[in-house]
């Protein structure tokens, strides 16, 4: 946890996913901490929070924003990834706060490990992973201190980069990728996009706030979204290359070709917008 996209063949090439998906998962937080900044901002804590748990941490965005919003917390960042957690373990050591975060490999399908009683437990772009999420949610109450914090961070949608009328050649291209994605992903990943809401009470919870981020962020804020926008259509082609006609597999190409003309990372009218939904619940 978490993933964004399909696992591929035998283990050489599920390394090489990993790697893929952890460079998506640091250009995220590069890109986007601005917006995971609010959202820690915004959560209606009770005094400071000394423990919090990182559920599904991938490589850290909700981690080190935690640990910048509440200098006193240490923080159990957990993922299934032993890859994923290396790459957090080393951002903590050149950060200077390897103190202050212990990470914990698990598959929270299978078992879940001791995680002590967390003041606040963050969740983000992982619950709807899980293959029982009304079990991880009841265990999510079963841990957090009485009165403590659960703030559940989820996707609206995919980002998208593109204009609707790019590329020139196949106009509308992005959209088409993401609806094999989505009618892909109502079969494979059920629970995304659900109303957590009710999930929330039905588990024991008494939901405090719930907010949408809106991001729209243009590309002339940062060269890292020409980056992020190549390595998330790079997934993005992995997922849906064989659901896409021919001329549009060849307009995927030619933008993912970083030596030809029509590169993505040529472009100077990309930008991020997406949009992320926040909900704080209170043990009840």
């Amino acid at each position: 946890m978490p993933h964004t996209a399909h696992d591929h063949g035998p283990h050489h090439e599920t390394r090489r996913d990993d790697d893929s998906q952890a460079e998506l998962l640091d250009l995220d937080a590069e890109v986007l901490s601005e917006h995971i900044a609010a959202i820690t901002g915004w959560l209606p804590v009770d005094g400071n929070p000394r423990r919090i748990v990182d559920l599904g941490c991938g490589t850290g965005a909700g981690t080190f924003a935690l640990l910048t919003r509440f200098p006193e917390a240490r923080v159990t960042a957990v993922d299934s990834s032993v890859d994923h957690l290396n790459r957090l373990r080393d951002k903590a050591c050149e950060s200077g706060v390897t103190d202050r975060v212990h990470v914990v490999q698990a598959d929270l399908d299978a078992v879940w490990p001791d995680l002590g009683e967390p003041d606040l437990v963050w969740a983000s772009a992982s619950l709807h992973h899980m293959a029982d999420p009304a079990r991880a949610l009841r265990q999510i109450r079963g841990i957090l201190t009485p009165g403590g914090l659960f703030a559940l961070v989820e996707l609206a949608g995919f980002p998208r980069f593109l204009p609707a009328d790019a590329p020139a050649e196949r106009p509308g291209l992005e959209e088409r990728c993401h609806a094999v994605i989505e009618h892909r992903h109502a079969a494979q990943v059920p629970h995304r996009g659900a109303d957590w809401g009710p999930w929330l009470t039905a588990a024991g919870f008494t939901v405090e706030g719930e907010r949408t981020i809106g991001v729209d962020i243009e590309h002339s804020r940062s060269e890292a979204i020409g980056r992020y926008a190549l390595a998330s259509l790079r997934r993005i082609r992995g997922a849906v290359a064989d659901a896409l006609p021919a001329d549009d597999l060849t307009a995927l190409d030619r933008l993912l070709d970083t030596g030809g003309p029509h590169s993505i990372l040529r472009r100077d009218d990309l930008a991020v917008r997406t949009e992320r939904v926040a909900l704080a619940a209170r043990r009840a």
